[in-house]
């Protein structure tokens, strides 16, 4: 692939991928969330490295770790976007080691949508609701470092998606939102 087809096909990607969490996380009451939804890809750090590893099949963070080791694209978008369980670690100070902390309610529903938007992109036609179960069954959730709290909370989400689909989906996840906003008034 030439570099003019590899800056057109990952901005595509990139904004396509965005605008599709934009629509989700609309639906599920974070709007403003979704509008700032990885911007980072689009800064040098993060955009280069994607035009370079650019194949349209798979992740570009994957050829630059291929190729050095290591992923400063991914290292520098991880530390940036809170919906990533990966941002969620702190050193705890008894263990002296850093372990993953709870994410909240908020970045857990921009996963989600992170999610669900990934697998319709990538997929394309051939997305199926099951394979956003099986994309983070199968790639990410023996090998992410997340709380307990945090895994159980997003596995509900994805269990209510595929037992009673997107809508009740977004819907639960607005209601969520809704009760916590009350306890922090009642407070």
């Amino acid at each position: 692939m030439s570099v003019v087809n590899n800056f057109f096909g990952h901005l595509r990607t990139i904004t396509k991928h965005r605008h599709m969490v934009i629509k989700h996380c609309k639906k599920a009451g974070i709007l403003w969330q979704g509008l700032r939804h990885d911007l980072s890809k689009y800064s040098p750090t993060e955009f280069i490295p994607g035009v370079k590893y650019y194949t349209g099949t798979k992740s570009p963070n994957e050829g630059e770790r291929i190729d050095k080791g290591y992923s400063v694209a991914w290292l520098h978008h991880k530390g940036r976007n809170k919906h990533h369980p990966e941002y969620w670690l702190d050193l705890d100070l008894n263990d002296k080691i850093y372990k993953p902390v709870p994410m909240p309610n908020k970045y857990i529903f921009e996963s989600f949508c992170d999610h669900l938007a990934a697998s319709k992109v990538y997929n394309k036609k051939k997305f199926k609701p099951q394979m956003v179960w099986d994309y983070y069954y199968n790639k990410e959730r023996y090998y992410l470092p997340i709380h307990d709290k945090t895994r159980e909370k997003f596995e509900f989400l994805l269990k209510i998606y595929l037992e009673k689909g997107e809508k009740e989906t977004f819907k639960y996840m607005r209601e969520a939102l809704k009760k916590e906003k009350s306890k922090e008034n009642d407070v």
